[in-house]
C-alpha cells in the first residue's frame, strides 16, 4: 500500500479547507492513503497461469527432462569449480 506520512507538519502548509478548526502555530500529523486501490494487473489465477503455459508449450517444442536438466545445471556449476 502506498502511504505517505508527515509528522509535525506546521498547520499553516495545510490548504485551507484542511486548517478549519486548527490552531495556527500548531503541527500535524499527516497521512495520505490512496484509496479504492484495484489489484494489480499482473495478478492472475492459477487456471489462467497454466493457459498461458500451455500456449508457451504449444508454440516452443523443445523439451528436457528432470534428468537433463539436472545434468546440465551440474555441468554449469562444475565450470566455475575448475
Amino acid at each position: 500500500m502506498n502511504k505517505i506520512v508527515r509528522e509535525h507538519y506546521p498547520v499553516e502548509n495545510l490548504p485551507a479547507d484542511l486548517r478549519e478548526g486548527l490552531t495556527d502555530g500548531s503541527t500535524v500529523r499527516v497521512v495520505v492513503e490512496i484509496e479504492n486501490r484495484s489489484p494489480s494487473p499482473a495478478v492472475i489465477s492459477f487456471a489462467e497461469f497454466m493457459t498461458e503455459v500451455e500456449a508457451y508449450r504449444s508454440q516452443d517444442d523443445r523439451r528436457v527432462t528432470p534428468a537433463e536438466a539436472v545434468a546440465r545445471i551440474r555441468e554449469l556449476r562444475d565450470e566455475w569449480d575448475d
